[in-house]
C-alpha cells in the first residue's frame, strides 16, 4: 500500500467525545502487523515507544510519542493475542484500539478506533496524526522504520489541511 493509499479516517462526535475510525488493508501477515501494533519492539518503528507494555488485560502501558513530547500512561483494556490490542491512556489520546482480521489475500485488515475527548481542532489534529502514523506503519512493515531524528511535521501539516478542507466529504459514522 502506497502512502497515498491510506484511506481517509472517519469520525463521529457526541458532545465533546470523538470516535475516529480507520480501516486498512495491509499486504502483510497478521503476525507481522500484530508485532507492529502490540509489542515494545514494533511500536517505536512507526508510533511511540512503549515502556512499559504489559501484554495482558489490565497490564500497564506508557506510550511516549517520538515525534513530540507527548507521554501518556494507562492500562491495556482489551487483549486477544494476534487479534485485539487496546490501550486506554490519559488524554489527549484516550482509548486506542487495534483489531486485526485475516484478509482473503493473506494480508491483514486493521480496524482502528480512537475515542477521546476534546475540541474539534483536536479531532482534526488526531485524524491527520493517525493518518500520518499509518503511512509510517506501512513503511515500517516494508522494512523502513521511521527515523525519528529526521522526522518533520510537514506531512502532518499537509494532511491536517486536507482533513479540514474536505471535512464535508468524510464518511460519518452514525450512532
Amino acid at each position: 500500500m502506497a502512502a497515498e493509499a491510506i484511506p481517509r479516517g472517519a469520525s463521529e462526535t457526541r458532545g465533546d467525545t470523538h470516535v475516529l475510525r480507520y480501516v486498512l488493508s495491509l499486504p502483510h501477515e497478521m503476525v507481522r502487523v500484530w508485532a507492529a501494533v502490540a509489542t515494545p519492539e514494533g511500536l517505536p518503528q512507526w508510533l511511540a515507544a512503549a515502556d512499559p507494555l504489559e501484554p495482558r488485560l489490565g497490564g500497564a502501558v506508557t506510550l511516549r510519542w517520538l515525534n513530540s513530547e507527548t507521554v501518556v500512561s494507562g492500562r491495556v483494556t482489551a487483549w486477544d493475542p494476534e487479534y485485539v490490542a487496546e490501550y486506554t491512556v490519559e488524554e489527549p489520546h484516550g482509548r486506542i484500539r487495534f483489531h486485526l482480521e485475516p484478509a482473503r489475500d493473506g494480508g491483514t485488515v486493521l480496524r482502528f478506533t480512537n475515542e477521546f475527548q476534546g475540541s474539534d481542532e483536536l479531532r482534526l489534529d488526531c485524524l491527520a496524526g493517525w493518518h500520518h502514523h499509518f503511512e509510517l506503519l506501512e513503511s515500517a512493515l516494508e522494512g523502513r522504520p521511521t527515523d525519528w531524528l529526521t522526522w518533520t511535521p510537514e506531512r502532518w501539516r499537509e494532511l491536517r489541511e486536507t482533513y479540514e478542507r474536505e471535512e464535508a466529504r468524510w464518511p460519518r459514522w452514525e450512532p
